[in-house]
C-alpha cells in the first residue's frame, strides 16, 4: 500500500525528524546576543573588586583566565590585599589559631569577627600533615598571614628542645622572614647568658647572634613590633623587670623601659595591640600611656594571664583569660564571655591571632623560577 510523503514523514523516529530551517537560529547570533548582555568592566574596577575578596575565592579565581592568574600572583596585588585585610574594620580577615595541650586535638581555627559579633563560632580543624607527636605543636608567631609553628619532634637541635625564648618576625630592610631562638647557656649572679641563633628564610640557614645576659624570660614567645622582637624579662637581683628587644635588621639587642604601675603587687604580660606598643616614643619610659583598666570577674590568683588580641571598630577589646575569650567594652566597662564551639572542652589551649593573606614565603624563589621557565620556553 502506497503512502504519501506526509505519512512517510510522520512515521519517522522522533529524533530523526527533519527540522524546518525557519526554526533554526545561527549559533553566531546567539553568541553575539549573549556577549552584548555581558557588561565589560574596566580592569581597574576588576582589580578593586578582587582586592576586597577573601583568600579562598581568590585562589579559585586564578583559574578563570591567564590575566587573572598573573594579576593575583603579582607582589603588588598580594601586598595591597594584605594591607586592606589588615585594616578591615570588621575584622573579617582576622582569625584565631588554637593550640591545645593535647597533641591529638591540635590545631583548630575560628573567626574573630563572629566571635566578637556574638554569632555561633565553630572552631574548625586545620588541615596540616598529621603526625603522632608526643607533645603539642607550639605557635611561635604570625606575620603577614604566615604562621610559624614549632614541631615537638624536629630533628634540628635549634628547632627542637626546651627553648628559653623564641620569636618570628619580618625584616623589612632585607625583605626576609626570620626566626630567633635562644637557650639558657649558663647562670651567674642571678642572671642567665642566653645562646642565640637566627634563621633566615632567604638564605635557608642558621647564624649565631651575640649572646645576651637576661634574667628569667617570662614570655617564651616574643612579640613582634616595628621590626623588633620583644620579650618580658624578670631581673632577680633588682626584684624588677624590663623588656628586652632584638632588631632583626641590624641584629642588635636593646631594652625598653616599663611604665610605673603603682605601689602594689601585680603580675604582667607583654602583648601587642593594633600592631604597636602602647607608648608614644619607643623605648622611653615616660611615653607610655594608660588606656584602660579591666576588672576581670574571677580570682586573679589562679595563675592565668590576660592576653589581648585585637580591637574592634567599636573600640571593644578581645582578650583571653584562661580558656575563655572575653570582650571588654571601654564605654560602659562591661565584659562579655565568648567561647568558640569545640569538640573538647576540658583541655586548655593557647590562641594566636593571624590575618588571612596571599603572602607566599618563597616569593623570590618563585619569581626566579618563573623567569627561568619563561626563558626555557
Amino acid at each position: 500500500m502506497a503512502e504519501s510523503e506526509g505519512d512517510e514523514a510522520s512515521n519517522l523516529h522522533p529524533k530523526r525528524r527533519k527540522r524546518t530551517n525557519s526554526a533554526q537560529l545561527p549559533s553566531t547570533s546567539i553568541k553575539d546576543s549573549v556577549l552584548m548582555t555581558i557588561p565589560i568592566l574596566p580592569a581597574e574596577l576588576i582589580t578593586e573588586i578582587l582586592l576586597r575578596l577573601s583568600v579562598k575565592p581568590l585562589l579559585k579565581f586564578r583559574s578563570v583566565s591567564k590575566s587573572w592568574l598573573d594579576l593575583i600572583s603579582t607582589l603588588e596585588f598580594i601586598n595591597t590585599h594584605l594591607s586592606k585585610s589588615a585594616n578591615n574594620e570588621d575584622l573579617t580577615h582576622h582569625r584565631l589559631m588554637l593550640s591545645f595541650n593535647q597533641p591529638k586535638y591540635n590545631l583548630k581555627d575560628c573567626s574573630v569577627s563572629s566571635l566578637i559579633n556574638g554569632s555561633v563560632t565553630e572552631a574548625l580543624n586545620l588541615e596540616y600533615p598529621r603526625i603522632k607527636y608526643r607533645r603539642s605543636v607550639e605557635i611561635v608567631g604570625s606575620i603577614n598571614g604566615l604562621i610559624c609553628l614549632k614541631l615537638p619532634d624536629c630533628r634540628d637541635k635549634w628547632c627542637s628542645g626546651r627553648h628559653s625564648m623564641y620569636g618570628f618576625g619580618f625584616d623589612e630592610v632585607h625583605g626576609d622572614y626570620k626566626v630567633v631562638v635562644g637557650f639558657h647557656n649558663e647562670s651567674y649572679a642571678y642572671s642567665f647568658l642566653v645562646k642565640v641563633k637566627m634563621y633566615s628564610l632567604n638564605s635557608n640557614s642558621w647564624t649565631s647572634i651575640e649572646d645576651f645576659e637576661t634574667g628569667n624570660i617570662c614570655t617564651k614567645s616574643g612579640m613582634f613590633v616595628n621590626g623588633k622582637l620583644l620579650w618580658a624579662n624578670d631581673i632577680y637581683h633588682t626584684s624588677g623587670s624590663d623588656i628586652i628587644s632584638f632588631d632583626l635588621a641590624d641584629r642588635t639587642w636593646g631594652k625598653v623601659q616599663q611604665p610605673y604601675y603603682g605601689e602594689r603587687d601585680f603580675c604582667w604580660t607583654l602583648r601587642v595591640l593594633e600592631s604597636d606598643l602602647l607608648c608614644f616614643e619607643y623605648g622611653v619610659k615616660e611615653s607610655w600611656i594608660k588606656m584602660f583598666n579591666i576588672n576581670i570577674p574571677c580570682d586573679p590568683m589562679i595563675g592565668y594571664r590576660c592576653l589581648c588580641f585585637c580591637m574592634s571598630n567599636k573600640g571593644e577589646i578581645l582578650f583571653q583569660f584562661g580558656s575563655t575569650f572575653m570582650i571588654y567594652n571601654p564605654r560602659d566597662h562591661s565584659i562579655i564571655q565568648r567561647s568558640p564551639h569545640l569538640e573538647v572542652t576540658h583541655y586548655d589551649y593557647k590562641a594566636s591571632i593571624y590575618i588571612e593573606s596571599l603572602v607566599w614565603p618563597f616569593f623570590k624563589r618563585k619569581k626566579s623560577w618563573m623567569q627561568q621557565r619563561r626563558r626555557l620556553k
